[in-house]
């Protein structure tokens, strides 16, 4: 009957069940290596006992002929090292079978829990923290490694001795067969008491190691806030802080980890002890006739002392590894609220149309969008301007489908948004977010990032499209230049440039422009906006922005105000008529002046 706890264990653990499945083949090979690794090892002890025998014998009785003892004593050297070596070899495959299972079924775990991170709406990674789900796909699937690899090879080895040897050693001396044994009880009744500390521990454990990699990957991102602020003695304060806490924690999970093998160690030591003294007695009464028999049972023993000494670590990983599970389960068992229901490749109309579409923030329940219709023609050029928190933003986050719709419709060629393939969708759209992200690669790898396939002829006109081909080529590796974490190594404005080159190098049929410009000057402005009116001259365009100088190219010019469009018109019927774009014209004419 399982306990409350074993059974929350098995629970947390079921969803591994599959990796044991999809790899059956070397599972079963490797069990069946273990058992017969385990079969050659066990000769051992009957052999050296045989050939103790052999000695004792020709010392006190002379029954051999110096001859022939040594030919049988040769015989059982041969014998000890040939069966030896075999028991290696096979060991040798056993971890070479095992092992490697499990090294396999990190990968597929790790790629699993990745692709669950993927699809996963931004709403949860403003709930979670990177530092969090960096732990969890590295550390936590780590100790669950354990559980597949060594928990499992070293189980299945002792299991598989235990099942050779106890009948084995019964059947040669039931008595003291019976007092070797005898500690195993008290050494499982010990295990278990100190697996449940164990678990409540190494759950304790993880959840501070997430905090540390949290605060250090914040620390590390917003090193030069830190610096700029002059809090450095601080945030190495609170560092040290938290990392007393996390030293304490596993202070407290080694203490009863330590428990382990002294007390193992000393059951071991005391069946040898018993096999020594009650084996003494037996052989000076005559209830064993050889000296090769107390041999035997004490390489028996100490056989036995390495697998009894792992089910405490085994048991031990097992609890750690149901720890990391449970915090892996968590993420794997959140249903991504952006789901694609339609797999179907197909022609993507462009046309893009709101119909009494609102949107609330679920985190915040903030309205972004209230009541908006409006709609954009395949290859038509909008903008929307307003002011900070207006939901300008939000529009393009709905186009592209990082959030669904609260109430309304949103038809991308005359058809549900939440009806067409996800990724279909997404790899027909380009955008160029208000915070650009650059990753640590070469400015070459960035801009190739939204065409993998892109040629250098495509990935220079791209980067001269969009301005930035003449500041990259002042560098001194120009496009195989390495950027820092986050593309420290450029400027604002230049991040901007080659997140623009990234959009449009695709030639994407809906292209989406996220105040995209606000780091640079005015007139390098105007210098992108030519050149991307003929890049797009195909595409649908929707570009947000704050300037009147990036919108009034625009077709048609929406004005939102609170989440609701004020004005709607091209630029010059908007500021022939009083409202905010007009006063915000005036405004922005007169900062220029």
């Amino acid at each position: 009957m399982l306990t409350t706890q074993e059974t929350a264990v098995m629970k947390e653990l079921k969803y591994l069940n599959k990796y044991f499945l999809k790899y059956k083949y070397r599972l079963i090979i490797g069990i069946l290596i273990t058992i017969v690794a385990r079969i050659f090892i066990v000769f051992t002890p009957r052999f050296t006992g045989n050939a103790i025998q052999l000695i004792e014998e020709y010392i006190l009785n002379k029954q051999h002929s110096e001859v022939l003892f040594r030919e049988k004593l040769l015989h059982y050297i041969v014998l000890i090292i040939g069966v030896s070596v075999i028991a290696a070899f096979f060991t040798f495959l056993m971890r070479q079978t095992l092992i490697v299972m499990s090294r396999l079924i990190e990968f597929d775990l790790k790629n699993n829990v990745f692709k669950q991170y993927e699809q996963l709406s931004q709403d949860f990674y403003k709930q979670n923290r990177t530092g969090d789900l960096m732990n969890r796909i590295s550390e936590d699937v780590s100790k669950v490694r354990m559980y597949f690899g060594p928990a499992l090879m070293y189980s299945i080895n002792t299991i598989t001795l235990f099942v050779i040897l106890i009948p084995l050693m019964i059947s040669t001396a039931p008595k003291l067969a019976l007092y070797t044994l005898l500690p195993l009880p008290i050494l499982s009744i010990a295990i278990y008491k100190l697996s449940k500390e164990i678990h409540k521990r190494s759950t304790v454990v993880q959840q501070y190691l997430s905090k540390l990699t949290v605060f250090t990957q914040e620390s590390f991102s917003g090193i030069s806030v830190i610096k700029a602020y002059g809090i450095t003695n601080d945030i190495t304060t609170q560092f040290e802080v938290l990392s007393e806490k996390s030293k304490d924690k596993n202070m407290d999970l080694v203490k009863v980890q330590a428990w382990f093998f002294p007390f193992m160690i000393l059951l071991i030591g005391l069946s040898n002890v018993l096999v020594i003294y009650i084996g003494g007695l037996q052989y000076i009464n005559g209830s064993i006739a050889s000296i090769g028999t107390l041999v035997e049972f004490l390489l028996y023993v100490n056989m036995l002392t390495w697998p009894v000494a792992t089910v405490g670590w085994v048991t031990s990983i097992v609890q750690q590894a149901e720890a990391s599970q449970k915090r892996i389960n968590e993420f794997l068992n959140v249903i991504p609220e952006i789901r694609n229901e339609n797999n179907n490749q197909y022609h993507l109309d462009t046309d893009i149309e709101f119909k009494n579409v609102s949107f609330t923030y679920p985190d915040t329940n903030i309205t972004a969008l209230n009541n908006i219709s409006f709609k954009v023609k395949k290859g038509e050029s909008i903008a929307i301007i307003g002011k900070t928190g207006s939901g300008k933003s939000t529009i393009l986050n709905l186009i592209s489908r990082l959030h669904d719709v609260t109430r309304g419709e949103l038809l991308i060629g005359n058809k549900e948004i939440t009806t067409h393939n996800l990724t279909l969708l997404r790899e027909n759209i380009g955008v160029v977010p208000q915070d650009p992200f650059l990753f640590s690669d070469t400015i070459e790898n960035n801009i190739k990032f939204g065409k993998s396939d892109a040629t250098t002829d495509e990935i220079i006109q791209a980067a001269k499209d969009a301005d930035v081909h003449n500041n990259i080529i002042q560098f001194k590796n120009k496009y195989n230049t390495i950027l820092g974490e986050r593309g420290i190594t450029l400027s604002g404005g230049q991040k901007q440039r080659v997140s623009i080159a990234r959009a449009i190098i695709k030639s994407p049929k809906i292209i989406l422009f996220d105040d995209c410009l606000s780091a640079v000057d005015t007139e390098t402005e105007e210098t992108i906006l030519n050149n991307l009116k003929k890049v797009t001259q195909n595409s649908t365009t929707i570009i947000v922005s704050h300037r009147i100088s990036s919108v009034k190219n625009a077709e048609t010019i929406f004005v939102l105000d609170n989440g609701s469009i004020i004005q709607k018109g091209s630029h010059n019927q908007l500021i022939s008529t009083d409202g905010y774009y007009k006063e915000l014209h005036q405004k922005q004419l007169s900062e220029k002046e």
